[in-house]
């Protein structure tokens, strides 16, 4: 009986001992500089979205959080690198739809798997791409630009940030909807794709509206439709792919923050505590209503179930435009 209290004493004191130094953990984190990686070049949404962020999130936490471009393969490289890191909580992701949601259906080796590799942490928000073409092309809506494709098959190119991102599958979802043939042309990130498109190099591209809105204000592009199922306050001019004609088109991007698998529970608690004060704000609020971006905060399991669901509902697109996976 003796052994068995002591047996029970030192479980107790174990437990305890436990969690004070799960608490002076999290007391003591962050203690240096913060590293987000965003799995992209310079000049794209995700970048946006992630320097907002990783401004105010610094501000909140009294630590710097530095933003590392590591693009490649449609955001895999980055995303990869993350899901090695040391889970310490110093290592995050700016996940999104592209990487998180499509690329476990288009890679047969993304070199991660998303729900095993990652912690989520919690959302930001959500924001449609658009359709835009260069003001030479001939179509001012999407149904002159289904019938300009129809009478042109596959001699209409578009652009996005590269192979396995939401602006590819976008397309080759539209296209398949549409009953159209165009040609896919990746860049290394939206930024170099929207440069082709302003020079003229290629005629249309699915884009985040973050990137695209100031050039159709000022002229530059025109947008035929955005992607989600309603308006977009940054083009509320612009149709939705529902209201021009193409039935159930909805095709949104979702960013949030990720760790690698096993950064302790409480360091997860303080960085959705700090992303969700962040979101909370009236400068990150209008700062990501500038770029089109709908805030949704959440908890880190609310966002794991998203994530979840999320690629399921990508994985069916993939199937239904005919993407083989490479």
């Amino acid at each position: 009986m003796r052994h068995s209290r002591a047996l029970l004493a030192a479980l107790l004191l174990a437990l305890g001992m436990c969690g004070s130094l799960g608490a002076a953990r999290a007391q003591s984190y962050p203690n240096r500089t913060i590293t987000m990686v965003v799995p992209f070049p310079p000049g794209g949404s995700t970048s946006i979205v992630g320097r907002i962020i990783a401004d105010k999130m610094s501000e909140l936490l009294g630590q710097s959080i530095v933003v590392d471009n590591r693009g490649g393969a449609g955001g895999t490289v980055g995303s990869k690198s993350v899901a090695k890191s040391e889970p310490d909580g110093y290592t995050l992701l700016l996940g999104y739809t592209g990487t998180l949601a499509i690329a476990p259906s288009l890679y047969r080796n993304a070199g991660y798997d998303p729900r095993k590799d990652f912690e989520p942490i919690g959302m930001i928000g959500s924001s449609p791409s658009s359709l835009v073409v260069h003001p030479s092309f001939p179509a001012k809506t999407v149904a002159e630009f289904v019938a300009y494709a129809k009478a042109n098959p596959g001699k209409v190119n578009f652009g996005s940030a590269g192979i396995g991102t939401v602006g590819h599958i976008t397309g080759e979802y539209f296209a398949q909807a549409t009953g159209i043939k165009i040609v896919h042309i990746p860049y290394k990130g939206t930024g170099p794709a929207i440069s082709d498109l302003l020079g003229g190099h290629i005629p249309m591209s699915f884009s985040p509206i973050a990137t695209t809105a100031g050039n159709v204000n000022g002229g530059l592009l025109r947008a035929l439709a955005v992607t989600s199922a309603h308006r977009n306050k940054l083009l509320p001019e612009v149709p939705t792919m529902i209201e021009a004609g193409v039935t159930g088109f909805d095709a949104v991007l979702v960013y949030g923050l990720v760790a690698p698998a096993g950064t302790p529970p409480e360091v997860i608690d303080r960085l959705n505590e700090a992303l969700r004060d962040a979101l909370a704000s009236d400068a990150v609020k209008k700062q990501l209503e500038l770029d089109g971006t709908e805030i949704t905060p959440s908890t880190p399991q609310q966002y794991a179930d998203f994530i979840d669901q999320d690629e399921k509902k990508w994985s069916e697109l993939v199937k239904a435009s005919g993407v083989e996976p490479e």
